[in-house]
């Protein structure tokens, strides 16, 4: 048996109890970080019911923790388990739970913590990563405080699935924290969340204080430039223009590294996305890095293949020889492929759907350029007009390529390959590595071949930091802990 983590955390939260009670007395210090994430308002929601909303996941990784949970880097650290282990065929992951209350005062047992697992991978289950769990076997508690999770086949990435906001422990509309959220908030204001850390090594407990709200990202920035926000998330490609002020300070706006899907998959089985031949006439015609370039992106890179560098156990993706031949050098040959592919019919127009953005605008534009030297007419699709692409934007939740792929099986889009799905669910039940990575490598070759997906490059994710703010930290999931911010306390301000 391997032990990944361990905490203990019972000292603490006694401690946390006493720095609420004599908040201001000797011994105890206390700090304050307002955060803004762009969207509604965050609420506390059972992740079952389905997708999150970025302020949703985000007050849930702050007061409903999962099994484990992500620190400021991406790197699994312990959540509502203080330790566990993962057994040498890695078919069972078998965790300790700390000891623990809910905020009503009940004590938190294995039994509870399973029951809720169950509930959100169940048949009726509206969570979008339940299928990432689909080598799941069983999930049993075996006392009161350790529950073990027994996979058909192992899944090195498990624990980075369970770190996700939609893993997080819900019973009733209450978490188990790292924070606990104030109770006394008037309707409109901002939530209020607290918790208190001990210094080991000093006499003291250090109450942190989060103020956390959802706002357009108009109001966002603008808190932001006026010092009403230490910290800003959940900013995508959409809403980065707003960030392009003068008065933005230097090194405030921050990219994460993300993985995961940014481009355009068919959005219905007839018209000109339904051809294999026009995709890839029309993925090849995209001037990848002259979009990079307008939405400003540092250090982002074109893709033309569904996987990216990097994941679990398959190589890495071979770009289409095209992709490094200036798109100057290649329009001769798709004009002439164009016209092959519609001779003297009348060109078509290629709908996109968009998110209603000024960042939508720019890729709009983009594609009406590039594929307007093909002769089509490009437009964004109206509402419930139909469309002929749509944008996925997605950050990938593990490094496992399954998750890339999978999105892609019939019945999730208009066009698709039953072969492919043929080999997604043979590398789903194989209980063999190789044999697993090898059936998911020819998927995602297939797939490319058959272009069920154009890429254009990684997804977008930013995030607005004060320097205020000092344990912020950017990483591939594009998921940021609210606890240790580590914020100086701003005397100024305070006063």
């Amino acid at each position: 048996m391997r032990s990944p983590g361990f905490r203990r955390v019972s000292a603490a939260a006694l401690l946390f109890l006493a720095a609420v009670s004599v908040a201001g007395c000797d011994g105890t210090e206390s700090g304050k970080t307002d955060v803004i994430v762009i969207g509604d308002a965050p609420t506390l929601v059972d992740p079952a019911a389905g997708a999150l909303t970025e302020p949703q996941a985000v007050l849930l990784s702050g007061v409903a923790q999962g099994l484990v949970q992500f620190d400021a880097a991406g790197q699994i650290v312990p959540g509502l388990a203080e330790r566990w282990n993962v057994t040498d065929d890695g078919l069972s992951y078998i965790f300790r739970i700390q000891s623990a209350e809910w905020p009503d005062g009940q004590k938190v047992t294995a039994q509870q913590v399973a029951r809720l697992l169950r509930r959100q991978i169940a048949g009726r289950s509206k969570n979008p990563l339940k299928d990432t769990l689909g080598a799941i076997d069983e999930i049993v508690p075996m006392t009161d405080r350790v529950i073990e999770i027994r996979l058909k086949a192992p899944r090195p990435h498990l624990l980075q699935i369970l770190a996700q906001p939609q893993f997080g422990i819900v019973r009733e509309q209450q978490g188990t924290g790292p924070f606990r959220l104030a109770t006394d908030i008037k309707p409109g204001e901002p939530l209020t969340l607290e918790r208190g850390v001990s210094n080991p090594d000093e006499e003291v407990v250090v109450e942190e204080v989060v103020t956390l709200s959802g706002r357009s990202v108009q109001t966002a920035v603008r808190s932001f430039l006026n010092g009403d926000a230490d910290l800003v998330l959940g900013g995508t490609f959409a809403d980065l223009p707003f960030t392009r002020v003068k008065d933005m300070p230097k090194d405030a706006l921050q990219f994460d590294p993300a993985a995961g899907l940014f481009g355009l998959v068919p959005a219905r089985a007839d018209g000109p996305a339904s051809d294999r031949e026009v995709r890839r006439l029309l993925s090849e015609a995209i001037d990848r890095q002259a979009l990079i370039d307008a939405l400003g992106v540092p250090g982002l890179l074109p893709r033309a293949t569904i996987l990216e560098p990097g994941l679990d156990g398959v190589p890495n993706p071979i770009a289409p020889p095209w992709l490094a031949i200036p798109i100057d050098r290649r329009r001769v040959q798709m004009a002439s492929t164009a016209e092959r592919l519609f001779g003297d019919l009348e060109r078509p127009v290629v709908r996109v759907a968009l998110p209603d953005a000024p960042g939508s605008r720019i890729l709009l534009s983009r594609l009406a350029s590039d594929w307007g030297a093909l002769g089509l007419t490009v437009e964004a699709a109206k509402p419930g007009e139909p469309a002929d692409f749509r944008l996925i934007d997605a950050v990938a939740p593990s490094t496992s390529p399954a998750w890339y792929l999978r999105n892609f099986r019939c019945g999730e889009v208009a066009v698709c390959e039953p072969e492919v799905d043929d080999l997604l669910e043979g590398a789903r039940a194989a209980t063999v590595g190789a044999q697993r990575n090898g059936m998911l490598a020819q998927a995602a070759q297939r797939m490319d071949e058959e272009q069920l997906f154009i890429a254009i490059a990684a997804p977008i994710r930013w995030s607005l930091v004060s320097g205020r703010v000092q344990g912020f930290a950017t990483n591939r999931f594009a998921r940021h802990t609210l606890t240790s911010l580590g914020q100086r306390l701003d005397r100024e301000r305070a006063d």
